[in-house]
Protein backbone atom coordinates (compact mmCIF):
# COMPACT_ATOMS: atom_id res chain seq x y z
CA UNK A 1 0.00 0.00 0.00
CA UNK A 2 0.91 3.29 -0.84
CA UNK A 3 1.87 5.90 2.09
CA UNK A 4 -0.66 8.49 0.88
CA UNK A 5 -3.67 5.95 -0.33
CA UNK A 6 -6.10 4.85 2.57
CA UNK A 7 -6.94 1.32 3.26
CA UNK A 8 -10.10 0.02 1.72
CA UNK A 9 -12.89 -0.89 3.36
CA UNK A 10 -15.85 -1.96 0.93
CA UNK A 11 -15.84 -5.30 -0.31
CA UNK A 12 -15.80 -6.03 -4.69
CA UNK A 13 -19.41 -7.46 -5.27
CA UNK A 14 -19.80 -9.08 -8.46
CA UNK A 15 -23.07 -11.01 -8.17
CA UNK A 16 -25.79 -8.36 -7.82
CA UNK A 17 -28.31 -9.24 -5.19
CA UNK A 18 -31.41 -11.75 -6.61
CA UNK A 19 -34.11 -9.42 -6.39
CA UNK A 20 -37.94 -9.30 -8.39
CA UNK A 21 -36.73 -8.57 -12.07
CA UNK A 22 -38.59 -5.83 -13.27
CA UNK A 23 -41.70 -6.76 -15.94
CA UNK A 24 -40.74 -7.69 -19.20
CA UNK A 25 -40.61 -4.89 -22.03
CA UNK A 26 -41.02 -4.45 -25.40
CA UNK A 27 -37.18 -3.11 -25.36
CA UNK A 28 -36.19 -6.57 -23.81
CA UNK A 29 -37.94 -8.88 -27.21
CA UNK A 30 -36.00 -9.38 -30.04
CA UNK A 31 -37.51 -8.15 -33.12
CA UNK A 32 -38.56 -11.93 -33.88
CA UNK A 33 -40.36 -12.24 -30.48
CA UNK A 34 -42.08 -9.02 -30.71
CA UNK A 35 -43.99 -10.48 -33.55
CA UNK A 36 -45.11 -13.79 -32.05
CA UNK A 37 -45.82 -11.81 -28.77
CA UNK A 38 -48.20 -9.68 -31.09
CA UNK A 39 -49.68 -12.39 -32.73
CA UNK A 40 -49.95 -14.60 -29.30
CA UNK A 41 -52.12 -11.85 -28.58
CA UNK A 42 -54.18 -12.88 -31.61
CA UNK A 43 -53.49 -9.17 -33.96
CA UNK A 44 -51.80 -9.88 -36.93
CA UNK A 45 -47.60 -9.70 -37.11
CA UNK A 46 -46.94 -6.48 -39.00
CA UNK A 47 -48.93 -4.12 -35.57
CA UNK A 48 -44.88 -5.32 -34.15
CA UNK A 49 -43.40 -2.91 -36.45
CA UNK A 50 -45.87 -0.08 -35.71
CA UNK A 51 -45.23 -0.34 -31.87
CA UNK A 52 -41.65 -0.50 -32.83
CA UNK A 53 -42.15 2.58 -34.88
CA UNK A 54 -43.65 4.50 -31.89
CA UNK A 55 -41.50 3.61 -29.55
CA UNK A 56 -38.03 3.80 -30.88
CA UNK A 57 -38.38 6.15 -33.94
CA UNK A 58 -41.01 8.68 -32.83
CA UNK A 59 -40.34 8.43 -28.83
CA UNK A 60 -43.83 8.47 -28.50
CA UNK A 61 -44.72 6.81 -24.96
CA UNK A 62 -48.38 8.13 -24.94
CA UNK A 63 -50.94 4.96 -26.39
CA UNK A 64 -53.57 7.99 -27.34
CA UNK A 65 -50.79 8.87 -29.95
CA UNK A 66 -50.82 5.99 -32.09
CA UNK A 67 -53.68 6.64 -33.98
CA UNK A 68 -52.49 3.94 -36.70
CA UNK A 69 -53.93 1.49 -34.10
CA UNK A 70 -57.17 0.50 -33.46
CA UNK A 71 -58.14 2.66 -30.43
CA UNK A 72 -59.32 -0.44 -28.68
CA UNK A 73 -55.85 -2.42 -28.81
CA UNK A 74 -54.08 0.99 -27.56
CA UNK A 75 -54.44 0.75 -24.06
CA UNK A 76 -54.10 -3.03 -23.58
CA UNK A 77 -50.75 -3.21 -25.55
CA UNK A 78 -49.25 -0.62 -23.76
CA UNK A 79 -50.16 -2.51 -20.44
CA UNK A 80 -49.59 -5.38 -21.92
CA UNK A 81 -45.58 -4.46 -23.98
CA UNK A 82 -44.85 -1.23 -22.65
CA UNK A 83 -45.15 -0.97 -18.32
CA UNK A 84 -43.31 2.20 -17.07
CA UNK A 85 -39.78 1.25 -15.91
CA UNK A 86 -38.52 4.61 -15.08
CA UNK A 87 -39.98 7.15 -12.74
CA UNK A 88 -39.20 10.49 -13.08
CA UNK A 89 -38.17 11.95 -9.25
CA UNK A 90 -36.01 14.87 -9.81
CA UNK A 91 -34.47 16.84 -12.91
CA UNK A 92 -31.47 19.27 -12.14
CA UNK A 93 -30.48 21.60 -14.74
CA UNK A 94 -26.64 23.51 -15.08
CA UNK A 95 -24.31 24.70 -17.41
CA UNK A 96 -27.15 26.99 -18.33
CA UNK A 97 -29.05 24.19 -19.16
CA UNK A 98 -26.75 21.87 -21.28
CA UNK A 99 -26.51 19.57 -18.28
CA UNK A 100 -29.65 17.92 -17.26
CA UNK A 101 -29.44 15.29 -14.32
CA UNK A 102 -32.39 13.06 -14.06
CA UNK A 103 -32.88 10.94 -10.78
CA UNK A 104 -35.23 7.65 -11.48
CA UNK A 105 -37.16 5.57 -8.97
CA UNK A 106 -37.05 1.70 -10.65
CA UNK A 107 -40.46 -0.02 -9.82
CA UNK A 108 -38.93 -1.89 -7.02
CA UNK A 109 -37.82 1.60 -5.27
CA UNK A 110 -34.54 1.50 -6.39
CA UNK A 111 -32.78 4.61 -7.82
CA UNK A 112 -30.70 5.48 -10.15
CA UNK A 113 -29.86 8.65 -12.66
CA UNK A 114 -28.64 9.38 -15.70
CA UNK A 115 -27.43 12.89 -16.99
CA UNK A 116 -27.89 14.51 -20.53
CA UNK A 117 -25.51 17.07 -21.76
CA UNK A 118 -25.69 19.12 -24.15
CA UNK A 119 -22.89 20.44 -26.63
CA UNK A 120 -22.79 22.49 -30.15
CA UNK A 121 -22.17 19.78 -32.38
CA UNK A 122 -23.67 16.41 -30.34
CA UNK A 123 -25.72 15.35 -27.32
CA UNK A 124 -24.32 12.66 -25.01
CA UNK A 125 -26.19 10.72 -22.75
CA UNK A 126 -24.55 9.21 -19.73
CA UNK A 127 -26.53 5.82 -18.35
CA UNK A 128 -26.71 3.84 -15.30
CA UNK A 129 -26.24 -0.17 -15.85
CA UNK A 130 -26.75 -0.94 -11.98
CA UNK A 131 -28.61 0.54 -8.93
CA UNK A 132 -25.43 0.77 -7.04
CA UNK A 133 -22.10 -0.70 -7.55
CA UNK A 134 -19.75 -3.00 -6.28
CA UNK A 135 -16.86 -2.26 -7.48
CA UNK A 136 -15.43 -0.40 -3.83
CA UNK A 137 -13.62 2.23 -5.81
CA UNK A 138 -12.85 3.92 -2.39
CA UNK A 139 -12.84 7.81 -4.56
CA UNK A 140 -16.12 7.41 -6.50
CA UNK A 141 -19.64 8.04 -4.67
CA UNK A 142 -21.62 5.47 -6.69
CA UNK A 143 -19.73 2.48 -4.85
CA UNK A 144 -20.35 4.11 -1.29
CA UNK A 145 -23.81 2.56 -1.32
CA UNK A 146 -23.23 -0.78 -2.44
CA UNK A 147 -24.60 -2.56 -5.24
CA UNK A 148 -28.41 -3.30 -4.97
CA UNK A 149 -29.33 -4.95 -8.26
CA UNK A 150 -28.70 -4.95 -11.69
CA UNK A 151 -30.55 -3.65 -14.27
CA UNK A 152 -32.78 -4.82 -17.29
CA UNK A 153 -31.71 -4.37 -20.59
CA UNK A 154 -35.18 -1.98 -21.26
CA UNK A 155 -34.55 -0.11 -18.19
CA UNK A 156 -31.22 0.76 -19.69
CA UNK A 157 -32.40 1.14 -22.83
CA UNK A 158 -35.45 3.67 -21.52
CA UNK A 159 -32.45 6.28 -20.17
CA UNK A 160 -31.49 6.85 -23.99
CA UNK A 161 -35.17 6.59 -24.69
CA UNK A 162 -36.02 8.92 -22.52
CA UNK A 163 -33.39 11.38 -23.68
CA UNK A 164 -34.27 11.27 -26.81
CA UNK A 165 -37.87 11.88 -26.37
CA UNK A 166 -36.72 15.01 -24.17
CA UNK A 167 -34.93 16.63 -27.01
CA UNK A 168 -37.78 15.57 -30.07
CA UNK A 169 -39.64 17.90 -27.93
CA UNK A 170 -37.38 21.05 -26.98
CA UNK A 171 -35.57 21.40 -30.87
CA UNK A 172 -35.95 18.20 -32.77
CA UNK A 173 -32.06 17.19 -31.83
CA UNK A 174 -31.43 13.58 -30.58
CA UNK A 175 -28.86 11.55 -28.67
CA UNK A 176 -25.86 11.33 -30.71
CA UNK A 177 -23.50 9.39 -28.24
CA UNK A 178 -24.41 7.42 -25.27
CA UNK A 179 -21.39 6.80 -22.20
CA UNK A 180 -21.79 3.78 -20.01
CA UNK A 181 -20.24 5.75 -17.15
CA UNK A 182 -23.24 6.34 -14.89
CA UNK A 183 -23.95 4.28 -11.51
CA UNK A 184 -22.66 0.29 -12.19
CA UNK A 185 -19.86 -1.08 -13.73
CA UNK A 186 -21.20 -2.31 -17.12
CA UNK A 187 -19.12 -5.20 -17.92
CA UNK A 188 -20.57 -6.98 -14.35
CA UNK A 189 -24.07 -6.51 -15.61
CA UNK A 190 -22.90 -8.00 -19.10
CA UNK A 191 -25.82 -9.74 -20.72
CA UNK A 192 -28.21 -6.43 -20.23
CA UNK A 193 -25.80 -3.73 -21.01
CA UNK A 194 -24.98 -6.21 -24.44
CA UNK A 195 -28.51 -6.48 -25.39
CA UNK A 196 -29.08 -2.67 -24.52
CA UNK A 197 -26.30 -1.66 -26.98
CA UNK A 198 -27.91 -4.14 -29.65
CA UNK A 199 -31.20 -2.59 -29.22
CA UNK A 200 -29.64 0.90 -29.47
CA UNK A 201 -27.68 -0.12 -32.70
CA UNK A 202 -30.70 -1.91 -34.28
CA UNK A 203 -31.27 0.04 -37.43
CA UNK A 204 -35.14 1.85 -36.63
CA UNK A 205 -37.67 1.26 -36.61
CA UNK A 206 -37.06 -2.15 -34.53
CA UNK A 207 -34.01 -0.23 -32.12
CA UNK A 208 -32.85 3.32 -31.90
CA UNK A 209 -30.66 3.34 -35.21
CA UNK A 210 -27.38 4.95 -33.65
CA UNK A 211 -23.96 4.05 -34.40
CA UNK A 212 -21.75 2.16 -32.65
CA UNK A 213 -19.15 4.20 -33.03
CA UNK A 214 -21.02 6.61 -30.91
CA UNK A 215 -21.64 4.15 -27.84
CA UNK A 216 -18.31 4.00 -25.23
CA UNK A 217 -18.92 1.12 -22.36
CA UNK A 218 -16.69 1.77 -19.52
CA UNK A 219 -14.98 -0.72 -17.24
CA UNK A 220 -12.49 -0.96 -14.24
CA UNK A 221 -10.98 -4.04 -15.74
CA UNK A 222 -13.17 -7.13 -15.80
CA UNK A 223 -10.74 -8.72 -17.85
CA UNK A 224 -12.81 -11.82 -18.85
CA UNK A 225 -15.92 -9.75 -19.80
CA UNK A 226 -13.57 -7.59 -22.25
CA UNK A 227 -12.02 -10.81 -24.03
CA UNK A 228 -15.39 -11.84 -24.23
CA UNK A 229 -16.93 -8.20 -25.98
CA UNK A 230 -14.20 -8.26 -27.80
CA UNK A 231 -15.25 -11.46 -29.55
CA UNK A 232 -18.56 -10.12 -29.61
CA UNK A 233 -18.01 -7.81 -33.26
CA UNK A 234 -19.61 -4.64 -31.82
CA UNK A 235 -17.51 -1.93 -32.10
CA UNK A 236 -18.13 0.24 -29.70
CA UNK A 237 -15.68 2.42 -28.14
CA UNK A 238 -14.32 1.00 -24.92
CA UNK A 239 -12.77 2.53 -21.91
CA UNK A 240 -10.91 1.29 -19.45
CA UNK A 241 -10.93 3.16 -15.75
CA UNK A 242 -6.98 2.86 -14.90
CA UNK A 243 -6.38 5.17 -12.97
CA UNK A 244 -3.05 3.94 -11.71
CA UNK A 245 -0.36 2.86 -13.80
CA UNK A 246 0.92 0.43 -11.02
CA UNK A 247 0.12 -2.26 -8.99
CA UNK A 248 0.69 -0.87 -5.80
CA UNK A 249 -1.03 1.79 -5.71
CA UNK A 250 -4.56 0.36 -7.84
CA UNK A 251 -4.66 -2.39 -5.60
CA UNK A 252 -5.56 0.59 -3.07
CA UNK A 253 -7.92 2.55 -5.49
CA UNK A 254 -9.75 0.57 -7.66
CA UNK A 255 -9.85 -3.06 -5.98
CA UNK A 256 -10.62 -4.66 -9.14
CA UNK A 257 -6.78 -5.03 -9.40
CA UNK A 258 -6.37 -7.36 -6.87
CA UNK A 259 -7.99 -10.15 -8.91
CA UNK A 260 -6.77 -8.29 -12.52
CA UNK A 261 -3.46 -6.68 -12.49
CA UNK A 262 -2.59 -3.58 -14.55
CA UNK A 263 -0.84 -5.45 -17.03
CA UNK A 264 -3.90 -8.13 -17.64
CA UNK A 265 -6.00 -5.27 -17.86
CA UNK A 266 -4.02 -3.09 -20.55
CA UNK A 267 -3.27 -5.97 -22.80
CA UNK A 268 -6.73 -7.22 -22.85
CA UNK A 269 -8.27 -3.64 -24.03
CA UNK A 270 -5.11 -3.72 -26.41
CA UNK A 271 -6.31 -6.81 -27.67
CA UNK A 272 -9.82 -4.94 -28.42
CA UNK A 273 -8.02 -2.56 -30.17
CA UNK A 274 -6.47 -4.96 -32.09
CA UNK A 275 -9.58 -6.87 -33.39
CA UNK A 276 -12.66 -3.82 -33.47
CA UNK A 277 -9.58 -1.00 -34.91
CA UNK A 278 -11.37 1.21 -32.19
CA UNK A 279 -8.99 3.02 -30.18
CA UNK A 280 -9.05 2.68 -26.52
CA UNK A 281 -9.53 5.57 -24.01
CA UNK A 282 -7.79 4.80 -20.82
CA UNK A 283 -9.74 6.96 -17.96
CA UNK A 284 -7.44 8.41 -15.31
CA UNK A 285 -8.93 10.63 -12.55
CA UNK A 286 -6.64 12.55 -11.29
CA UNK A 287 -5.77 13.09 -7.83
CA UNK A 288 -3.68 15.40 -5.33
CA UNK A 289 -0.69 13.39 -4.38
CA UNK A 290 -2.18 10.29 -4.84
CA UNK A 291 -1.66 9.51 -8.54
CA UNK A 292 -0.27 12.41 -10.21
CA UNK A 293 3.04 12.22 -9.68
CA UNK A 294 5.32 12.95 -12.78
CA UNK A 295 6.84 9.75 -12.46
CA UNK A 296 3.57 8.11 -12.76
CA UNK A 297 3.15 9.97 -16.37
CA UNK A 298 6.17 8.24 -17.29
CA UNK A 299 5.25 5.11 -15.87
CA UNK A 300 1.43 5.23 -17.77
CA UNK A 301 3.69 5.86 -21.03
CA UNK A 302 5.80 3.02 -20.56
CA UNK A 303 3.22 0.90 -20.03
CA UNK A 304 0.95 2.13 -23.03
CA UNK A 305 4.07 2.26 -25.48
CA UNK A 306 4.94 -1.23 -24.68
CA UNK A 307 1.63 -2.61 -26.53
CA UNK A 308 2.97 -1.04 -29.57
CA UNK A 309 2.49 2.39 -31.11
CA UNK A 310 0.03 2.34 -33.88
CA UNK A 311 -2.54 4.86 -32.35
CA UNK A 312 -4.66 2.05 -30.39
CA UNK A 313 -5.02 4.21 -27.43
CA UNK A 314 -5.77 7.37 -26.22
CA UNK A 315 -5.46 8.90 -22.36
CA UNK A 316 -8.63 10.81 -20.84
CA UNK A 317 -7.50 12.66 -17.64
CA UNK A 318 -10.62 13.56 -15.15
CA UNK A 319 -10.11 16.01 -12.85
CA UNK A 320 -10.96 14.65 -9.59
CA UNK A 321 -14.53 15.84 -9.19
CA UNK A 322 -15.67 16.40 -5.03
CA UNK A 323 -17.44 13.40 -3.26
CA UNK A 324 -18.85 15.08 0.59
CA UNK A 325 -16.39 13.18 2.95
CA UNK A 326 -14.41 12.18 0.80
CA UNK A 327 -10.29 12.32 1.40
CA UNK A 328 -9.49 12.36 -2.30
CA UNK A 329 -9.57 16.09 -3.56
CA UNK A 330 -8.82 17.36 -7.32
CA UNK A 331 -5.15 17.55 -8.58
CA UNK A 332 -3.72 21.16 -8.63
CA UNK A 333 -3.90 22.42 -12.14
CA UNK A 334 0.31 22.63 -13.03
CA UNK A 335 0.34 18.75 -11.59
CA UNK A 336 -2.21 18.21 -14.47
CA UNK A 337 0.00 20.33 -16.89
CA UNK A 338 3.19 18.44 -16.04
CA UNK A 339 1.50 15.15 -16.46
CA UNK A 340 0.06 16.06 -19.88
CA UNK A 341 3.29 17.08 -21.48
CA UNK A 342 5.11 13.94 -19.90
CA UNK A 343 2.45 12.11 -21.66
CA UNK A 344 2.57 14.19 -25.08
CA UNK A 345 6.48 14.10 -24.76
CA UNK A 346 6.18 9.93 -25.23
CA UNK A 347 3.98 10.22 -27.89
CA UNK A 348 0.97 9.59 -26.00
CA UNK A 349 -2.16 11.59 -26.92
CA UNK A 350 -4.00 12.99 -23.67
CA UNK A 351 -6.58 14.92 -23.14
CA UNK A 352 -8.84 16.55 -19.74
CA UNK A 353 -11.99 16.04 -19.62
CA UNK A 354 -14.16 18.87 -19.64
CA UNK A 355 -15.78 18.63 -16.35
CA UNK A 356 -19.67 19.12 -16.56
CA UNK A 357 -22.31 18.77 -14.45
CA UNK A 358 -20.31 18.84 -11.22
CA UNK A 359 -22.71 22.22 -9.67
CA UNK A 360 -25.11 19.53 -9.17
CA UNK A 361 -23.23 16.69 -8.06
CA UNK A 362 -23.92 14.94 -12.05
CA UNK A 363 -19.74 14.80 -12.93
CA UNK A 364 -17.95 11.80 -13.50
CA UNK A 365 -17.54 9.40 -10.24
CA UNK A 366 -20.39 11.82 -8.23
CA UNK A 367 -23.36 9.71 -8.85
CA UNK A 368 -25.37 8.36 -5.88
CA UNK A 369 -28.60 8.33 -6.19
CA UNK A 370 -29.55 8.89 -2.69
CA UNK A 371 -32.89 9.44 -1.17
CA UNK A 372 -32.44 12.63 0.16
CA UNK A 373 -32.55 13.91 -2.79
CA UNK A 374 -36.20 12.81 -3.57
Amino acid sequence: MTESAPTRTLPLVFAAPKKGKPPKHWADLGVDERKEAVVAAGQPAFRASQLSKHWFERFSHDPADWTDLPAALRQDFAAEFFPPLLQEVKAQTCDNGDTEKLLWRLHDGALVESVLMKYPNRTTMCISSQAGCGMACPFCATGKGGLQRNMSTAEIVSQVADGMRRLAARDGGRVNNVVFMGMGEPLANYKAVLGAVRVMTTPAPDGLGMSARGITVSTVGLVPAINKMTEEGIPVTLALSLHAPDDELRDEIVPINTRWKVGEAVDAAWEYAKRTKRRVSIEYAMMKDINDQAYRADMLASVLKRRGDWGWVHVNLIPLNDVPGSRFTRSRDEDMAEFVRRLEAKGVPTTIRDTRGDEIDAACGQLAATGDQA
